[in-house]
């Protein structure tokens, strides 16, 4: 990723009237190819643009970043944070080859372990959702200046010009995000008891009608001007704790201050003769994906065996898989509850949980034709929901898988004034109280509990997948817990299942997460008989209305294809660079 660039890409760019980039360049020769899967139009247009001129995958990641800040205002961000992991091509040596950056939200330093219960010990209903006191330091700024600094290539205030476009001029609000600004207006209506500023920003939001955000523009351009650090030290981290301020928000200057992003090792895991590079706490979404991944591996006897015995008494394959997927997913998600948080406070014990002895253990109380009772699944014994994702590879085989967040659609519904732009929510990611689960449905303990200036447990997993030392998959999704078995599943579509690139984002995908109990989740949708007969063996199903967007490249064969899963509004592409 150490490509110099001598000229200036968006001296080549025409800014059109619908808002897309086009670029034009004389006849080369010599071509490679390039891939993107996007959440939307525009950062895929973008993200086209910086690949054709010849950016490398950090530049079209840091533009896209800041676009989706704009167009993608649901879950793009300046107010949250996220994680990248990145494939590097320049270099031979797996430590600086296999990265992972870690721009995760922080508590504040005001943040303590009770914060959000009353005097009776029990949970403040939506205090850590909604309003001033829900947010965590953000991180998406100083992360995407920090991967600039290291891999960029091209001039940072050129990168952030597309999204000062969109932001100044306006971008066409699409059916989805009108329907889903609508009800987010009336699901935070009666959640505080402080006034929110959402709708002065965003009641604007109509299907077909050009939206702009002229303090999002002026944002955009202190930061394109001044670096990263702006946003922390500049006008806009004042701007930032005065609306803290003004309501009893916990984040101030000093934390703006101390924040700073990590570049940690990724969890690296081997299945099937590939390495799956992925996402280490304070996520928990690469132990759990490795988990998922190897514990079928060391069941795949079992299950081939349930499947001939099921076709002879007529039950399908997708009954047989959804019921040994779920058994699989409870002892992830107990290993979950009890393992994972922050690094830097807890001890995480990541290469016993993904090693083949301590897996071998776990399966051994699966169970191929009943359920598992949740209450008897306990983490293991050792010795020792909004969201977007974007994947990209460039020309020279360098790859970005990334996805970073505001937690739920829209944050806390808090909107910097002057600024422009949204908080999080994601102090709602932390235990506020062990045993009691957050929106999502995910219970904690005590490893996730609330302290300052720590990072909060996530389910984000953004990866790629290597096969013989090359790239085969760059992939990751949004959709809160359901982030883990939605990747996991993808990556056994293409792997195990034979599935182009398209097909296995479209997939219907099942979840399940030890609680509620027996609960399967799926979309879009199973067949009634599929559907009976697992109500049969006793699980209770729930057809849930969002089950990620996934982001998907894959490369096999000397052909690169990539998808936008049908569930979003994204665009991918693979297409040729010429260079000359």
């Amino acid at each position: 990723m150490v490509q110099k660039l001598n000229f200036s890409v968006f001296n080549k760019i025409t800014l059109c009237a619908l808002g897309y980039f086009v670029f034009s360049m004389g006849s080369v020769s010599a071509s490679q190819m390039a891939a993107f899967a996007m959440p939307d139009q525009y950062s895929a247009s973008v993200t086209k643009d910086i690949l054709m001129s010849g950016g490398n995958a950090v530049d079209a990641a840091v533009a896209a970043g800041f676009v989706l800040a704009v167009t993608y205002p649901e879950a793009g961000n300046l107010g949250g944070g996220g994680f990248m992991t990145l494939f590097n091509a320049s270099t031979k040596n797996p430590d600086d080859q296999r990265l992972f950056l870690d721009y995760r939200e922080k508590a504040p330093k005001a943040a303590f372990k009770t914060l959000y219960l009353d005097k009776n010990s029990n949970v403040i209903p939506y205090r850590s959702l909604v309003g001033y006191q829900a947010s965590g330091v953000p991180g998406t700024v100083k992360g995407l200046w920090m991967a600039h600094q290291r891999f960029g290539t091209m001039p940072w205030s050129e990168l952030l010009q597309p999204a000062i476009h969109y932001a100044e001029q306006g971008f066409v609000v699409s059916k989805s995000l009108e329907s889903t600004a609508k009800w987010y207006q009336k699901w935070i209506a009666n959640k505080s008891k402080m006034p929110l500023n959402f709708l002065d920003y965003f009641s604007g939001l109509q299907a077909g009608k050009v939206f702009k955000q002229p303090e999002l523009a002026k944002t955009l351009q202190r930061i394109a001007k001044e670096g990263g650090e702006e946003f922390y030290q500049g006008k806009t981290a004042r701007l930032l704790v005065k609306e803290m301020q003004r309501h009893d928000g916990l984040i101030t200057l000093k934390d703006l201050l101390a924040y700073q992003v990590v570049w940690r090792k990724p969890v690296v895991g081997h299945w099937q003769g590939r390495e799956i590079i992925s996402a280490p706490p304070p996520s928990s979404g690469g132990v759990a994906i490795v988990q998922l991944l190897k514990m079928k591996a060391l069941l795949q006897p079992k299950l081939d065996k349930a499947l001939q015995e099921g076709k002879k008494e007529g039950l399908s394959e997708q009954v047989i898989k959804t019921h040994f997927y779920a058994e699989l997913e409870k002892r992830v998600y107990a290993d979950r509850a009890f393992y994972l948080g922050d690094p830097d406070f807890v001890e995480v014990p990541v290469k016993t949980l993904i090693s083949d002895w301590y897996l071998k253990e776990r399966t051994q109380s699966v169970l191929m034709d009943a359920i598992s009772e949740s209450e008897k699944i306990k983490y293991g014994k050792i010795e020792t929901p909004e969201t977007t994702h974007f994947s990209i590879m460039d020309a020279q085989g360098n790859a970005v898988s990334n996805t970073y967040t505001l937690n739920m659609l829209f944050g806390s519904g808090v909107v910097v004034s002057g600024a422009g732009f949204l908080m999080n929510n994601e102090m709602d990611d932390f235990s506020t109280k062990p045993g009691v689960a957050n929106i999502f449905g995910v219970v904690g303990g005590k490893a996730n509990e609330i302290a300052p200036e720590k990072r909060m447990l996530s389910s984000m997993s953004p990866t790629i997948v290597l096969k013989e030392g090359k790239i085969e998959m760059v992939v990751g999704t949004p959709g809160g817990s359901t982030i883990i078995t939605s990747v996991f599943q993808t990556i056994v579509n293409v792997v195990e299942e034979g599935m182009t690139a398209q097909q296995a984002v479209n997939a219907t995908r099942v979840h399940h997460q030890l609680l509620p109990k027996n609960q399967i989740t799926y979309n879009p949708e199973l067949p009634d008989e599929t559907k009976e007969a697992l109500q049969l063996m006793g699980y209770q199903l729930k057809k849930n209305n969002y089950m990620g967007d996934v982001q998907l490249i894959v490369q096999q064969g000397g052909k690169i294809s990539s998808a936008s899963d049908k569930r979003g509004r994204g665009v991918a592409e693979s297409f040729e660079v010429k260079r000359p």
